[in-house]
């Protein structure tokens, strides 16, 4: 059987579903997403890559 992308799950399947979403090990409790969090990581990463490359220039007499 072909579904196409606007056909919806019939209301068994819908029940199966749920009753798999609806299990304890789908429950999981999780944080909010941070996008500070990442940026700041981005961030830290970003400015220990550079300052190792400014000194890697500094001590080989590049700069």
């Amino acid at each position: 059987m072909t579904m196409d992308k606007n056909d919806k799950l019939s209301d068994e399947d819908q029940a199966r579903v749920d009753q798999y979403l609806s299990t304890p090990n789908h429950q999981v409790k999780r944080r909010p997403y941070s996008p500070w969090k990442l940026l700041l990581v981005l961030w830290a990463v970003v400015s220990v890559l550079g300052g190792l490359s400014y000194y890697f220039a500094w001590v080989n007499d590049v700069l």
